[in-house]
């Protein structure tokens, strides 16, 4: 949907009704004796009211300026000037003149809408005069226009007696009459809004009806014109937790504002399909839309049908419907259901018969009955079972009536309590049904991301297909062809943090989470097999795989797993589980915010004035916020600056919308700022152009204004397998498309096996042979049917990779079995389970021959250290594949025993499915040879020792790949731990958090608890991050080379807030010690050219700053209420008002280009200096009463330059580089603060240890440059 400027509440207003000529004939014929009963009228639009109803009378403000929240740009009314007539007026105030058609031509409206067949929707049934008045009714509609862009409108039509005065005396039958005959004609007024604000336009028309039924006859015009004024001063309510309430007497009306940014506002009642339908009739009507059937929603009360439709739009959400939508059918629109596209449509249920007898392929769904309908064309699958059943459980808790509610209260005399406390249980109730709709999607979608490829921005469509259930696919074949489907991906594939992409983080299993830890492909673990045929629950969870990261057994996966669940067991459920209440979306308590009473709306002073109250009252709202509730101090600092805007306060309005990068990016007005600034006339231009802040702030606008035109247009491409020879390049990106492997050396050295002894290119058909193996093989594991004695015999989170043929052994007739852990034979006859060798108990795996006859028949033989006797094979034909495979998993997991990192063993098993694939797919005699280019560790232990030194091997404890869902390792250039109270992940909020940013500007969470990947990635702008720092439950900083400061929620994972007073690279932060809880916090932060600030962290605002006179500041850190800032030639100690204490200069031998202070540490208790420096192996030791020379000089052992350094208890870790052989190195030394010499020298990572970080001083983590690219955590003794 496209995005336009924010505007007021009213669009425009306009009147329908008869024709004055119209009424006029009918009046004679009644006077001439006719009689009349219920007489059909053509309705015409009588009256357009649309902003801006004032403007000042001089043009100063310029042509930016739009008061009144109008859109400047109009367009002519359709309406043609008519001959004049004579008056028609209502008893009771309705006048129609022909004067006001005649100047129709200079009547204008809101370009988007169209009111040619207006008088038809707002009077479907027909126009009819009757002798008697009817009741007033109300009804909805929805005008979409050819770009997708919606707007709403509430019509009212009431009754209004009329009387004709014909040339002054009345007549009936030809003859003078005492009493006139009586007429009721129907009017409509329909308000138009660009916001879904059903409720509460339908409250506004009903206060202004008791207006308009007691005014005079002349002023309806000016009535309605008043109206409409009125609401063009109401500003709507930005996104999140302040609702706007307004008085129009004798009702006070409800602005509820949107949830998020991605949803438009409820301001209905979301209930209403579960009061007419059963559950399984609305799961059929989601189905129909989610498969863009052609679909009829049918009604005798035309308010239904839009109501309804406009639910399940809201349940279908994040997916939005992108044909064509009209709830509402007049009797004359009815050939529109012949249209051969989609559509979801509306029309009178007296209609049914005929829709259903002359248009075929349709949905037809009776609101009235709460039936649902198809033609046999038009069948609707059924929807995943899974899904499905916990909609229903979850459906049967809803309390759906409000008098249950409210039957322990006593009588209320007060209206408006009882209207507030109606709406308060409709909130309520709407979040619970959109909670439980949003969680049918996310189980409907939740394995879309495991087929996406988001660097080519692919789907997988085949192969997620086959990884659905059987009964489930004929539902998913339709849908992915639909429209909505596509516009769903391209959001996924963006990497797009809506409702649906956080509930389905937060409702994933722990197991689930683990998997995403591995590259491996998506196989069944043991868990999944023995619970196969179980209840739909634990099918909730398969495909899981990826042990926690424990090297011993893996057995941390055998605990129960966190799961969506019913609220209510579902009878397909087993009886035995233990289900907890499904995730729900947390609820913010609203606040509200109430306009002043309205001025006389038609006068500019007036209206004047009312903005400056307005602007007033939001001031002084502003003023008494808690500054810790950003949020709320955000909408009040929206709605300032949008009612400055309109004021033509424009400078006011950038102020106003700059404090939003400080409070809440998330509702930043991007489109309404580029209207400002157009607007701005050239002496705000100078004014702009003296502030620094607000010249940064047009800037940055334009830049990502330009950002956002250059973007891709987020195309979503189909995998389809090769048909022309490729290069490598164009093989790299096949093979990561096709969701086999992302890593580009794999990848290379596949290509190298796939072009043996040829031409280095790739034929289709190869590839074609090499895709169709892999997922044979990949189809074959996920079908082996394992007895229950050998699963029991199996860790639970184990998988079956690869099967022999049935072969001899020495322990009977059998196949050969692989999992990730161990081989065993699978013995035939009598189903048994022989364990064969564990990969990490392998001594020796060669082949031999075996006579059989006159022949040798080649035999694999396998040694282990927990068997004296050598287990062998006959594999014939296979035997050379095995003796590859067992030989790359056996390295692999000897790499992975040494270095502790369990992701060797998931890239050792790649290699040997890929060997596997490449030997099936050549089928040559240089298949083996081909295969033997992807035995890459198999390779690296034999050409060079695989062991570990013993002080490394025994003070790491695990390492984590934070680039394995990328291409390429990249560098982790900052990391950071945070205890359990600032994350907020689990279930009570205490789960530690890793923190880690790559390169360009990824942030990537780990869950400290299980090392397991929480969150792929958070994008922070697209530069490298210099520093970290957690400031309190709600902040997280962090500094970029882009001069910015992004702040992360820590509970929400977003990042909603920039701090932008940086005029260079943003380099260091520091968090200052609080001398009691009733001081407020300070932070500090320095950049690149020496600028140092403090913030106060509970409002974000400067409350000092600083220049330092140094050669490139680094970093900064607080000791002793000092601030101690290291730069590139010097370490200077200084006072809080900037003031220079003590200054460390570079030691004599180090002074010279190539060297630089890399780090420093600070020993206050000791009074000692600790640094290091770039290209310079040691470390020096400073007195602080002696800054001019160091006193000690811990020379580093083969170490080129110092990166980073830490304090740890009475440690000193240094990350360091180096180089051997010729290689890049890592290497952490661990200095012993007391003696002044290296503890430990450990072996960290094959390239230079870019970052440290200290776990409550019990663990320090280390990241790698990019040539690694993991983080190592490392026992603190």
């Amino acid at each position: 949907m496209a995005v336009n400027n924010p505007s007021g509440l009213l669009e425009a207003c306009v009147v329908v009704g008869a024709s004055s000529e119209s009424l006029k004939e009918l009046c004679q014929a009644q006077l001439q004796g006719k009689e009349i009963k219920h007489c059909s009228l053509e309705a015409e639009v009588l009256q357009v009211h649309a902003p801006p109803f004032v403007s000042k009378e001089s043009d100063t403000d310029g042509p930016g300026h739009a008061p009144a929240f109008s859109r400047v740009q109009k367009r002519r009314s359709f309406l043609k000037k008519k001959r004049e007539r004579p008056a028609v007026s209502s008893n009771s105030g309705t006048k129609t003149n022909d004067s006001t058609i005649s100047r129709a031509d200079d009547l204008t409206v809101p370009k988007d809408i169209d009111l040619i067949a207006l008088p038809q929707l707002c009077f479907p049934d027909g126009l009819t005069v009757a002798p008697e008045s009817q009741e007033d009714s109300y009804h909805f509609l929805v005008f979409t226009d050819v770009f997708g862009n919606q707007t709403h409108g509430v019509v009212v039509q009431y009754y209004k007696s009329l009387q004709f005065s014909l040339e002054g005396v009345t007549y009936q039958n030809g003859h003078r009459s005492s009493k006139p005959p009586r007429l009721y004609t129907a009017y409509g007024i329909c308000v138009i809004s660009k916001y879904p604000y059903y409720n509460a336009l339908r409250d506004c028309l009903s206060s202004f009806l008791v207006q308009l039924k007691t005014c005079r006859m002349d002023d309806f015009e000016e009535k309605v014109k008043e109206f409409s004024a009125k609401l063009a001063l109401v500003p709507i309510p930005p996104p999140g937790q302040l609702q706007v309430v307004f008085s129009l007497k004798p009702l006070q009306i409800v602005l509820p504002p949107r949830e998020d940014m991605d949803r438009p506002a409820v301001d209905l009642d979301l209930h209403l399909p579960f009061l007419c339908f059963r559950p399984e009739q609305i799961l059929q009507v989601i189905c129909s839309i989610l498969t863009e059937q052609r679909v009829v929603f049918l009604s005798t009360d035309w308010a239904r049908l839009t109501l309804v439709a406009e639910c399940f739009m809201f349940f279908i959400h994040p997916l939005c419907w992108q044909h064509p939508f009209v709830p509402i059918l007049s009797r004359q629109m009815l050939d529109f259901l012949m249209a051969p596209t989609a559509y979801l449509m509306g029309c009178h249920a007296h209609h049914f018969e005929e829709v259903a007898a002359e248009t075929e392929d349709l949905v037809l769904i009776d609101i009235d009955s709460g039936t649902v309908t198809s033609s046999c064309d038009a069948e609707l699958p059924d929807m995943p079972l899974i899904a499905t059943e916990c909609f229903k459980g979850r459906v049967e808790g809803l309390q759906l009536n409000y008098d249950l509610e409210v039957c322990w209260r006593g009588s209320s005399t007060d209206m408006s309590e009882l209207r507030a406390h109606r709406r308060q249980w409709q909130r309520k109730l709407n979040s619970e049904i959109l909670s439980i709709t949003l969680e049918l999607i996310v189980n409907i979608f939740r394995d879309v991301h495991d087929h996406l490829n988001y660097e080519h921005r692919v789907f997988n469509s085949e192969e997620f297909l086959k990884s659905q259930e059987t009964a489930d696919q004929a539902f998913y074949k339709k849908v992915l062809e639909t429209h909505i489907f596509h516009s769903f991906l391209r959001e996924r594939l963006s990497r797009k943090m809506d409702a649906f992409a956080r509930m389905e983080i937060n409702t994933r299993s722990e197991a689930y989470r683990l998997r995403t830890m591995s590259d491996s492909s998506r196989k069944p673990v043991m868990q999944d097999m023995t619970r196969k045929y179980m209840g739909p629950e634990n099918r909730l969870n398969k495909r899981l795989g990826m042990s926690l990261p424990n090297l011993a057994e893996d057995h941390s996966l055998t605990r129960p797993l966190r799961q969506l669940s019913l609220m209510k067991k579902s009878p397909l459920i087993d009886k035995g589980a233990t289900l907890s209440p499904g995730f729900k979306l947390p609820s913010k308590p609203v606040k509200t915010f109430k306009l002043p009473e309205f001025p006389p709306p038609l006068a500019f002073h007036y209206v004047q004035k009312y903005y400056c109250d307005l602007i007033n009252l939001l001031s002084e709202f502003i003023a008494t916020v808690n500054p810790q509730d950003s949020s709320l101090l955000a909408r009040y600092y929206y709605l300032r600056g949008l009612v400055s805007y309109v004021a033509g306060k424009r400078l006011e309005a950038l102020g106003d919308f700059q404090n939003l990068y400080r409070t809440d990016m998330d509702i930043f007005p991007t489109e309404l700022m580029r209207a400002v600034v157009d607007s701005l006339q050239e002496s705000e231009r100078s004014v702009v152009d003296r502030r620094p802040d607000l010249k940064r702030l047009i800037s940055r606008v334009k830049k990502s204004s330009e950002q956002a035109r250059l973007k891709d247009s987020g195309s979503v491409k189909k995998f389809e397998l090769p048909r022309t020879h490729m290069l490598q390049e164009d093989f790299v990106r096949r093979v990561q498309e096709s969701g086999i492997v992302k890593d580009q050396g794999t990848i290379s050295r596949l290509f190298d096996a796939l072009t043996v002894g040829q031409q280095k290119q790739v034929d289709p058909e190869v590839f074609r042979d090499f895709y169709t193996i892999w997922k044979e093989t990949e189809a074959e594991a996920q079908d082996v049917d394992l007895p229950a004695s050998v699963l029991e015999r199996l860790d639970s989170n184990e998988r079956v990779f690869k099967i022999s043929s049935s072969v001899k052994t020495s322990h009977g007739v059998g196949k050969i079995a692989m999992t990730e852990r161990r081989l065993f034979l699978l013995t035939e006859g009598r189903p048994g389970y022989v364990e064969v060798a564990r990969f990490r108990d392998l001594e020796e795996v060669k082949i031999s021959s075996a006579p059989f006859l006159l022949l040798r028949i080649p035999s694999l033989k396998i040694k282990t250290s927990r068997r004296r006797e050598t287990f062998e094979a006959n594999l014939k034909y296979e035997c050379d594949l095995w003796h590859l495979m067992i030989k790359e998993m056996w390295a692999g997991r000897k790499m992975a025993d040494e270095h502790k990192d369990p992701q060797y063993v998931e890239q050792a098993l790649t290699n040997a499915l890929l060997m596997d694939a490449v030997v099936g797919c050549l089928q040559s005699q240089k298949a083996i040879f081909a295969a033997s280019k992807l035995a890459y560790f198999d390779r690296m232990k034999r050409e060079g020792p695989m062991m570990v030194p013993k002080t490394t091997s025994e003070t790491l404890k695990h390492k984590i790949n934070p680039c394995l869902n990328l291409p390429t390792p990249q560098a982790v250039d900052i990391l950071l731990y945070t205890p359990g109270e600032l994350g907020a992940a689990g279930s009570d909020g205490s789960d530690p958090k890793l923190w880690c940013a790559l390169s360009g500007g990824k942030v990537v969470v780990f869950d400290a608890a299980s090392w397991s990947m929480q969150q792929n990635c958070i994008q922070v702008g697209t530069s490298r991050l210099n520093c970290m720092l957690g400031v309190d439950q709600q902040q997280l900083w962090i500094g970029s080379e882009d001069s910015v400061i992004y702040i992360i929620n820590p509970h929400s994972m977003a990042c909603n807030k920039q701090l932008t007073e940086h005029r260079a690279e943003v380099t260091g932060l520091a968090l200052e010690d609080r001398p009691d809880k009733y001081s407020p916090l300070a932070a500090y932060s320095c950049s690149v050219e020496g600028t140092v600030i403090m913030w106060e962290v509970a409002t974000l605002q400067v409350r000092r700053h600083f220049r330092l006179s140094c050669d490139g500041l680094q970093s900064l850190q607080i000791f002793g209420g000092r601030l101690w800032c290291c730069a590139l030639d010097c370490v200077m100690e200084v006072r809080r008002n900037g003031t220079l204490h003590r200054k460390v200069a570079l030691p004599d031998h180090l002074r010279g280009p190539p060297s630089f202070y890399s780090g420093f540490v600070v020993f206050h208790e000791r009074e000692q200096l600790w640094t290091g420096c770039s290209n310079a192996g040691e470390l020096c030791v400073w007195h602080l009463s002696d800054p001019k020379r160091p006193f000690q000089r811990i020379q580093l052992p083969d170490c080129a330059s110092v990166v980073c350094m830490i304090k740890v208890k009475n440690q000193i870790w240094v990350g360091c580089h180096g180089y051997s052989g010729g290689k890049a190195h890592g290497k952490i030394y661990v200095v012993d603060t007391e003696h002044h010499k290296v503890e430990k020298e450990l072996v960290a990572h094959s390239d230079s240890v870019q970052t440290l970080s200290s776990a409550e001083d019990r663990y320090v983590l280390s990241g790698a440059a990019g040539q690694d690219g993991k983080i190592a955590i490392w026992k603190v003794e």
